[in-house]
């Protein structure tokens, strides 16, 4: 019963995670994003795409997607479970928040593929483990007003995550414990979906911020 219930909580955030944000918002504007500017259904290029206003909306759903299955869902879930086993909601909280991620990635809606999960993954992040979040975040922001590309911004802070939670680790684990190791997990994924990225940084193709002059199909930010 109890691997019943631990399948439906991956199943529920993968569920959760997988709503296509972008898509649907292109879909309101006549646009299809995997058609247009990046083709790819992040907030980046929904901003570029769809304007700021739509682009503020995808980027904020985004990031729910990845904070409310960790923060709300884990203690509905819990009452799912047999009497007397009580599973650690912090546990409950990493299983859905991973399932989120990997929902955004590749999303069933949309041949499970999706945009990069750098939004969602910085709600699970928010969720699990604030203060690393916080310094995830100045990372992200200063790469990314120092060099103007939100792609070299969302590397940079994917290798400062899993350091982040090495300088201050949290309740549920220790210094290189389960989410230490979960967020470096998490940091890998995020560089190796910005592939195609690397390789634009390294060609001198990569489109900057606020630059309105953008290479055709450059595969941009999540």
């Amino acid at each position: 019963m109890e691997v019943i219930v631990w399948l439906l909580t991956g199943f529920i955030g993968y569920l959760f995670g997988s709503f296509p944000t972008g898509y649907i918002a292109g879909r309101y504007k006549g646009l299809d994003l995997r058609k247009v500017g990046s083709g790819n259904i992040g907030a980046t290029n929904a901003f570029r795409s769809l304007g700021v206003v739509i682009g503020i909306v995808v980027l904020l759903v985004d990031v729910i997607k990845g904070l409310i299955p960790c923060i709300v869902f884990p203690g509905l879930i819990m009452k799912l479970f047999p009497d007397g086993y009580v599973p650690q909601l912090e546990y409950l909280s990493l299983t859905l928040g991973v399932a989120a991620i990997l929902g955004h990635n590749f999303s069933c809606w949309l041949g499970f593929k999706g945009g990069k999960g750098v939004a969602t993954t910085a709600g699970v992040v928010g969720g699990l483990a604030l203060i690393p979040f916080i310094i995830c975040f100045f990372s992200w922001l200063l790469t990314l007003l120092v060099s103007r590309y939100v792609s070299v911004a969302s590397i940079v802070a994917a290798i400062v995550l899993p350091l982040a939670m090495a300088i201050w680790p949290n309740d549920l684990t220790n210094r290189f414990g389960l989410l230490f190791w979960v967020f470096l997990i998490l940091g890998v994924m995020v560089i190796w979906k910005h592939g195609s990225n690397i390789q634009n940084l390294m060609s001198g193709t990569e489109h900057r911020l606020f630059n309105k002059k953008s290479p055709n199909k450059i595969k941009e930010e999540s």
